[in-house]
C-alpha cells in the first residue's frame, strides 16, 4: 500500500489519537479527525468539526452502551458527543486500531471501549494494544487473541484509543506505522 493512498479516520484528542495523528502525518498519510465544537483537540490537522445533525447520527443509547459493557458510563453532554464522534471514526474506517487495556470481560476500558465494542459490532477487523500486556491482541469474533506485529491492510482505518498513554503504547503506534509503511 502507498501512504499516500491511506487515510487515517480518528478523533484528536490528546494520548493515542494525538499519536496515531503525528504517525500518520509523519508517513504522509492524510487525516480525519472527527470533532466537536467546544472539544479540546490536540491536533488540527484534517479536523472535521461535525454539525449537531451530523452527531444526532452517531447517538447511541447510554443504558445500552453500559450494559453492553458491563458498566455505567456518564449521562453527560461532553460524554455522549465523544461517542458520537468514536461512531464517525469506526464507521470510516474499515479496520480498527485501538490503544488502552483488554479487561477481562472482553471489554476495552473507558470510553475507548466503545470504539473497540462497535467495531466488533459492524464486524470489523479490530486490533487492541494493551498497554498493560503490553502486546497487540487481535478480536477473533469471540475473544482477543495475540497479535504478533500487526500490520495495517486497509487503506482506510481508524486509529483511537485512550487519552493515558503510556511510553509503550506510544512505541507500539510509531512500529505499527513503520512495519506498515516501510
Amino acid at each position: 500500500m502507498k501512504p499516500e493512498d491511506c487515510i487515517l479516520y480518528s478523533g484528536a484528542a490528546n494520548g493515542a489519537e494525538a499519536r496515531f495523528g503525528a504517525a500518520a502525518e509523519r508517513h504522509g498519510i492524510d487525516e480525519v479527525n472527527f470533532s466537536f465544537e467546544g472539544h479540546n483537540d490536540a491536533r488540527r490537522r484534517g479536523l472535521r468539526v461535525l454539525t449537531r445533525e451530523e452527531l444526532e447520527h452517531g447517538d447511541v443509547s447510554l443504558s445500552y452502551v453500559s450494559k453492553l459493557m458491563h458498566r455505567a458510563y456518564p449521562d453527560t453532554p461532553l460524554f455522549k458527543r465523544v461517542l458520537q464522534t468514536i461512531y464517525f471514526q469506526v464507521n470510516h474506517g474499515q479496520e480498527i486500531y485501538v490503544v488502552g487495556t483488554i479487561l477481562a470481560d472482553q471489554t476495552v476500558k473507558g470510553g475507548t471501549g466503545w470504539g473497540a465494542e462497535f467495531a466488533k459490532l459492524c464486524n470489523k477487523p479490530l486490533f487492541v494494544f494493551d498497554q498493560d500486556r503490553d502486546g497487540w491482541f487481535q478480536w477473533s469474533g469471540e475473544s482477543f487473541d495475540l497479535s504478533k506485529d500487526p500490520v495495517i491492510r486497509h487503506t482506510h482505518f481508524c486509529g483511537t484509543g485512550t487519552r493515558f498513554l503510556t511510553e509503550n503504547g506510544a512505541l507500539a503506534i510509531d512500529a505499527l506505522f513503520d512495519r506498515s509503511f516501510r
